[in-house]
């Protein structure tokens, strides 16, 4: 029996080096307190698909979404910060 094995080449190529960038590294660091808080939040609202929400979950979906919130308007004014800090 004969293998089949493509012939052409492949449509894109792969840089050799395919480690994340200083840069990219540095903006992963920056968004991660906003990751961490929405699978929180997440989380919290995964838990509610196999029950009914009780005043403890009610507050701890409230909670996280505040921290979401809190995360998201922290790296807002850092990277307006960051922005205004080099133009100046």
């Amino acid at each position: 029996m004969k293998s089949i094995v493509a012939c052409h080449t492949g449509v894109t190529h792969l840089p050799a080096d395919l480690e994340p960038s200083d840069a990219e590294l540095e903006a992963i660091e920056a968004e991660m307190p906003v990751v961490l808080a929405e699978v929180e939040l997440l989380d919290a609202l995964i838990v509610l698909l196999d029950r009914p929400a009780s005043e403890f979950d009610g507050r701890r979906i409230r909670r996280a979404h505040n921290r979401v919130l809190t995360a998201r308007r922290d790296a807002a004014n850092r990277a307006t910060a960051q922005v205004s800090g080099d133009a100046a």
